[in-house]
Order: C-alpha cells, then structure tokens, then sequence
C-alpha cells in the first residue's frame, strides 16, 4: 500500500533507503519510502528477529528517559541520532515528569528536521537540530543548544542504536568519550548499540547496509567492542545487558526476544 507524504525538503533522494526511514518502518510509522520498506524486507529475511529488536530498542528508551527524569531529577536530555517522530518521544516522557524539562534532538536526515520541526513549533523547551552527531564542538555550539541545554547542570546525552551507524575510522568509542568531557559530572550517557556473536549475521549485515545505505553506516559489533564506550564512566544497575532486560516494567517488557543480533547497552554517570 502507498505511503501519503508532505513535500520533501530539498535534496532529498527517496531511492536511497535512509536508516531512520528504516528504524520508522520496523515501528509501524509512515514517514518512509518504498526503497525504506524493501531494504527493510531484504533485511528482515536474513534477521527475521529485526522488528522485535526495533521494538526493544524504543522501549528502552522510554524506561531510561524516564527513570533518568523520575529518580535522578534529570532536566536536560541531548538525543544524537533522534530519527523521526514517533510516540513517546523523548520530551513527552521527560515532560510528564517536569513540564520545564529541555530536550534537543540531533540527525542529519532533513526528513527528521522537516518532521521534528512541525511537532515541536509550539513547545518552546525543545529543538531539533540537523547536524552529524560526529561534529560535538558544532553541536553543542549551536544556538538552539546553547538556549536550552545548560552544561553547568546535569545532562542526559543519549545514544541510542546509532553509534552503529559509524565506522571505526570516525571512532565512536572517540565520540562518547568527547561528549562525556563536555559534560558536568553527573551528568548521564545512555547507550545501546547492535551487537551479534555470530560473524556471519555481523558480516551480512554491516554489508548489506553499507551498500543499501551508500555508506551511510558503520559496523554491527560485539558486545566487548561496545564494553569499551563506558570506559571510565560508572554503569548505573543492572550494568550492560540485552536491552530489555534493563529495569523491565514487568516481565512482559522483554517478552520479544531477539535471536540473530541483540540490542546492548545501559546507563552510566558521568563521575
């Protein structure tokens, strides 16, 4: 069935599947293409498990923001990578705890600015920015950042299911451990990230990827690999888990357990 969309934002080519139009389609949105939605089902052939993972992945984050907001009296949330609108957005979560908390969201997809701008027009406490979540010193130089995200005061940085969507020639590992100077001690970083054991799935699909994105990717890695991103951070319980085992609201929060790849990570202090 057809997809009804606004006009694109300049520049913008629909034949090149984009992740965060992916990441849309596995949650059951609109906002993707038909070249999104075949890459999807090539995908899901090799990884059937994918959107279950997709799944897990956004429930995590929602229990994160949330216990972030409700038990560490976290005010301020900087979200790399955001993709599109969905449900249950960072500052919706953030907001039913405390109506003055800030959130600015980052992505280099023009679609994500066209779509996150129009949702957020009339709340004055977050922006979504586009920038390459790579650029630290020009993120947090930005206006919109500069108006809302005080880093004197705690912060929470998230990553979440992005930072495989860097080579290690950029350093991702470099790239939290940038952010995390930049911020006040405790301050948060929330970070999951798709790992395998099984070489063949992390081959096929750092591949597959790479090519239907046009480089737009990084690796599928392991979870000693991912381990390292946490280096001199202090891991908040249970520590680095499958992420729907983390703090689960009930035990049918990870009744979907994924089985080619898994979604890994947790929750860390800045000390």
């Amino acid at each position: 069935m057809g997809q009804t969309h606004e006009p694109l934002p300049q520049g913008i080519d629909v034949n090149v599947p984009s992740v965060a139009r992916m990441y849309d389609f596995f949650l059951g949105g609109k906002d993707n293409y038909a070249a999104d939605r075949e890459a999807s089902q090539e995908l899901l052939k090799v990884a059937p498990s994918t959107r279950e993972l997709a799944l897990n992945n956004r429930d995590f984050l929602i229990r994160a923001v949330r216990k972030l907001a409700e038990e560490h009296g976290v005010r301020q949330f900087l979200d790399h990578g955001s993709g599109l609108p969905t449900q249950n957005n960072v500052h919706q979560i953030a907001q039913e705890v405390d109506p003055s908390a800030r959130v600015v969201y980052v992505d280099n997809d023009p679609i994500v600015l066209a779509h996150g701008r129009a949702l957020l027009d009339e709340n004055d406490n977050t922006a979504v920015i586009q920038a390459d979540m790579r650029d630290t010193h020009g993120i947090l130089g930005r206006p919109e950042v500069q108006r809302l995200i005080n880093f004197d005061e705690p912060v929470a940085a998230l990553f979440v299911s992005v930072l495989h969507c860097i080579p290690d020639s950029d350093d991702p590992a470099g790239l939290v451990r940038r952010v995390a100077e930049r911020l006040a001690p405790g301050s948060f970083l929330v970070i999951c990230h798709l790992v395998s054991e099984d070489q063949a799935t992390r081959d096929f699909v750092t591949d597959f990827m790479n090519r239907s994105t046009q480089g737009n990717w990084g690796r599928v890695r392991q979870q000693h690999e991912v381990e390292r991103f946490f280096d001199g951070l202090e891991l908040l319980e249970p520590g680095l888990v499958e992420v729907s085992t983390w703090h689960p609201d009930s035990e049918l929060t990870h009744r979907q357990r994924t089985r080619e790849w898994i979604e890994f990570g947790g929750v860390a202090r800045v000390p």
